[in-house]
């Protein structure tokens, strides 16, 4: 077998793959929220549906691209081929997608669910088999966390290239008018998508093959996966903390507008959180070297819970305190963020033992399937939030039930969120003293 170190070469060329998926991704938790309400003019109820509806389709799309993915075969692999294929459309309509055409009533709302909803799919044919590719470009458990957490050190620099630099391209194309500025601002971050996208597949390379090559059918393979127990609460974990981010990420803009009364601060608070992050998923692998995953990650959320709880209680005028805190939690949880990922690939080595057939795609596609769907009830949950606590998003000013309804859903909601994190990562078994174990098996059965 070929050695299972990488370069640092080869760890940025991965995390270039999510790089080019961030620049989209952190455009729909941080500014898609506020453009469907305060620039489009949706209504939060129908934005919260329209979030939570398309994300049905990934009940469908997810599995079948997971086993697609699978079962291609290439010169350049199962995984690498899509960064090619399919990164220029999915770049194309992200650009669509923030587009404000001069449609009335449900005409309007039918563009908006259309490009929305082929936004995501692009984003599953591309993202699965790029996440699928980091449990096949080394069999190490340790270099998995590293190599993640080069690939989320880049994906939060998108996010600070997002927050940055998304107001300041919208307001300089724009020229005071929004709904100008968001495509050729989102026009100006999809080139960049496209050519990391690019380098992700020139940089990295497949190494880990399945021990005993076996072809599998869509409902054998979904039996398959169904079986894995650890990834059935690696799953679990990647739906409830991504309820608990997006709603904390896509109500920040709200958070420091109104509640804290700063709107001129909205571009430093958000990049403050995402630079914060980028910074903090460098520090996963040498918490994960000392404590192991599981107990590192749980640590992790006992810590963004305190912090999550301070947000509630910081004085809206206290802008030390809240940056402070804001910062913080961010930092901790992209630090768990190249963690949880590399479970992820450790599940899909984890299934070969138990199965004999190793479904790499299918794993991935599971969980960013629940990822996904903690998204989509997170988006919802944002939307619902609103409009029973009565934002309006063309008021100079929001009463006091809103301005409350947007500190719940940034502070204690996210708190619950994490909190519940807790308990199911104690199901996770799987050490890298187990993970090695398990390589030293498939490598064997492989040898014979």
């Amino acid at each position: 077998m070929e050695s299972t170190r990488l370069s640092p070469v080869e760890k940025i060329g991965y995390g270039l793959g999510d790089f080019g998926s961030n620049v989209v991704f952190q455009t729909i938790i941080i500014l898609l929220p506020s453009f469907y309400t305060d620039v489009f003019g949706l209504a939060p109820a129908a934005m919260a549906t329209m979030f939570l509806a398309v994300r049905l389709l990934d009940t469908v799309t997810d599995p079948i691209m997971g086993v697609i993915a699978d079962n291609t075969n290439t010169r350049w692999g199962k995984f690498r081929p899509y960064l090619l294929w399919f990164s220029i459309p999915f770049a194309v309509v992200f650009v669509l997608t923030y587009w404000t055409p001069d449609l009335a009533g449900n005409a309007k709302l039918l563009y908006a669910y259309g490009t929305y909803a082929v936004l995501m799919l692009l984003y599953t044919v591309v993202n699965i088999p790029y996440c699928a590719l980091g449990g096949v470009i080394t069999s190490d458990s340790q270099e998995r966390v590293s190599a993640n957490s080069y690939r989320f050190f880049l994906a939060t620099s998108a996010g600070v290239l997002i927050t940055f630099f998304g107001p300041t391209l919208i307001a300089y194309f724009g020229k005071g008018d929004d709904k100008v500025g968001y495509p050729w601002a989102m026009a100006a971050f999809s080139v960049l998508a496209v050519l990391a996208f690019f380098g992700c597949f020139a940089l990295t390379k497949e190494r880990v093959v399945e021990a005993q090559p076996a072809k599998g059918t869509f409902w054998s393979d979904v039996g398959t996966l169904v079986s894995n127990d650890q990834w059935m609460i690696v799953a679990m974990l990647g739906l409830v903390s991504l309820i608990a981010i997006v709603l904390r990420a896509g109500t920040a803009a709200y958070y420091i507008k109104w509640v804290v009364g700063r709107p001129d601060l909205t571009a430093q608070f958000l990049t403050a959180g995402t630079f914060a992050a980028m910074i903090g998923a460098a520090f996963a692998a040498p918490l994960t070297a000392k404590f192991d995953k599981g107990p590192s990650y749980a640590m992790l959320q006992v810590i963004i819970v305190i912090g999550s709880i301070g947000i509630y209680f910081a004085p809206a005028t206290n802008l030390g305190l809240i940056f402070g805190l804001y910062i913080l939690v961010n930092f901790l949880t992209q630090m768990a963020a190249p963690i949880l990922f590399s479970m992820i690939a450790d599940t899909a080595d984890y299934g070969e033992l138990k199965t004999g057939r190793r479904v790499t795609g299918l794993v991935f596609s599971g969980v960013l399937f629940a990822i996904k769907l903690g998204i989509a009830i997170a988006g919802f949950c944002i939307g619902t939030v609103l409009a029973s606590y009565g934002y309006d998003g063309d008021a100079m000013e929001q009463t006091p039930l809103a301005l409350q309804g947007i500190l719940l859903a940034i502070s204690l909601l996210p708190a619950l969120g994490h909190f519940l994190l807790i308990p199911i990562v104690f199901f996770y078994r799987l050490s890298t003293q187990r993970c090695n174990e398990i390589r030293q098996e498939l490598d064997a059965r492989s040898a014979q």
